[in-house]
Formats: C-alpha cells, sequence, structure tokens
C-alpha cells in the first residue's frame, strides 16, 4: 500500500486541498459543508488521477527511465504499467462520480466542467501528443487548479461568481503552478534529453528559476488587491517566500530540488489557510 500512497505523490495534494479552503472561506454564510466536502473530493480524485496518469504515460513512453526526483511506480517497476492505468482510471473516475454528484446539486455546467477537467488530466502527458510534453502543464494547471477548482467551489456553494472569487483564485493557481514549476526545474536536464518540452525546459534554466519565483510573488501581490485588512495574514509567511527563493536563486540542482517540493506544498496550504483565516475574519 505504502507504493500507491507514494505513487499519488502527497505533496502535491496541497495543490488540490487549498482551492477548496478558500473559496468555502470566501462563501462565508453560505458555505455549505456537503458542498464543500464534494468539490474537495473532486479536486483530490483529480489530482491524484493526473499523478498516477502521468506516471502510467511517461513510464510506458520510457521518460522517466532517468528520473532524479521521488518514485514512479512504473519506471522504478514497483507497479505494472497496466496497474498504475487502472489506479489512474479510478481514480479519475472517482472525480466524475463526485462530480456528477455535485453537478445535479448545484448546476449540471459541472459536467461539462469536469469533463473537460478529466480530459486535461489525462492529455497532461497522456495521448500522442500530450501538451505537457509541449510546455503548456502550468498553463493547465492554472486554470484547471486555480481558476476552476477556487471559482467552481464558490460557484457551488453560492450560486454565483465575483471578483474576488477572481482574485483569490489567482494566487491558489499561482502556488499550484509554482509546484509544478520546481518539479520541472529539477527534471529540466532530463526532460531535455528524452524529447519532453516542459517550459522549464523551454525557458531554459535562468529563466524558469525567474518563472518560479515570479510565481511566488503574484501570489502575494495578488492578496493585496483584495483590499482586505486581515488578507494580509499571508505576509506572515514572506520569510518562508524568502527561502525558497534564495534557494531557488542559489543554483540549487537535480537532487538538491527535492525538498523544495515539498516547501512549495507547505507554503501553499499555509497561504491558504491564512487566507481562509483572513477572508472569514473580515
Amino acid at each position: 500500500m505504502n507504493k500507491w500512497i507514494a505513487g499519488a505523490r502527497p505533496k502535491t495534494l496541497p495543490a488540490a486541498i487549498a482551492p477548496v479552503a478558500v473559496a468555502s472561506a470566501l462563501a462565508g454564510y453560505s458555505f455549505d459543508p456537503l458542498l464543500a466536502l464534494l468539490a474537495l473530493l473532486v479536486s483530490l480524485s483529480l489530482q491524484i488521477g493526473v499523478n498516477y496518469a502521468n506516471d502510467y504515460s511517461d513510464g510506458v513512453k520510457g521518460t522517466d527511465d532517468n528520473r532524479i526526483g521521488p518514485m514512479r511506480l512504473v519506471a522504478s517497476g514497483a507497479a505494472t504499467a497496466s496497474q498504475v492505468k487502472i489506479a489512474a482510471y479510478l481514480s479519475l473516475s472517482s472525480a466524475a462520480v463526485f462530480g456528477l454528484i455535485l453537478a445535479l446539486q448545484t448546476s449540471l455546467w459541472f459536467i461539462a466542467v469536469g469533463a473537460l477537467a478529466i480530459a486535461a488530466a489525462w492529455g497532461y502527458t497522456g495521448w500522442k501528443n500530450p501538451y505537457g510534453y509541449f510546455g503548456f502543464g502550468e498553463l493547465a494547471v492554472f486554470v484547471f487548479f486555480g481558476l476552476v477548482a477556487t471559482m467552481g467551489t464558490f460557484f457551488a456553494q453560492t450560486g454565483v461568481l465575483t471578483w474576488k472569487s477572481l482574485l483569490i483564485a489567482i494566487p491558489m493557481g499561482c502556488l499550484s503552478c509554482a509546484l509544478l514549476a520546481i518539479n520541472n526545474l529539477r527534471d529540466r536536464a532530463a526532460d531535455e534529453l528524452v524529447g519532453k518540452r516542459t517550459l522549464a525546459v523551454r525557458l531554459g534554466d535562468s529563466s524558469a528559476r525567474i518563472a518560479f519565483i515570479a510565481l511566488l510573488l503574484v501570489a502575494h501581490f495578488s492578496v493585496l488587491l483584495l483590499l482586505q485588512p486581515w488578507t494580509l495574514l499571508t505576509l506572515l509567511l514572506i520569510p518562508m517566500t524568502y527561502a525558497l527563493i534564495t534557494d531557488v536563486r542559489e543554483g540549487a540542482t537535480g537532487a538538491d530540488l527535492i525538498p523544495l517540493l515539498g516547501k512549495t506544498g507547505k507554503l501553499q496550504l499555509r497561504f491558504a489557510i491564512l487566507l481562509a483565516l483572513g477572508l472569514l475574519l473580515s
């Protein structure tokens, strides 16, 4: 069982939890625990599903053979490709079921949104021309784990979309992108060798580091636009953000970047907690 937990990549799960928590806080008196739980289950199932799908697709294509990061089930031989494929299918099917229940409780538009999200999860490294191999992974993450997850959770509970729901979606999207960006920066050299043209490969080492730093800074700056004093609680994380920026600027590469993935995940989760608290206090 431990191998399946590792294969689900727990350090990336804050990307699924954070937007639901923040959007639920913004919903205020309209907060509905059942709808929030369904949104969370959809988000978690999608995140785990895309992780298994990525493991399967990269494993059968051989692009994980020289991976520096955490264990990959297929490439390491810990599980067969068919087993990991089934795990991906089960996770994405769970997302579909929870999403359908959510749609029936709120709006049928969520069926279309969910179908797009599942297609994006598989298409990241799957299919003949995976968009993740052409540098569009971060864009998809921003859309689905930023805009869709945050604004969708808010809409499910309130029935409306507001400019504030957009503003809180921006830092959630940026920090989710930062998780992928640091992952791709770590794997940049290996990905380039196998023709995997992630954004880090396309930008080059120096620009990829700048992009990661920019994502963290935009996340902090966007909160200022809410014009709510209590949301400035997120500024308490400036030292943690600065430490991450320093580590990246000092040129850590390969295995030395592995701890930064976990630290980025912790930053996102703590950012979400403080932002949610600030929204509730406001």
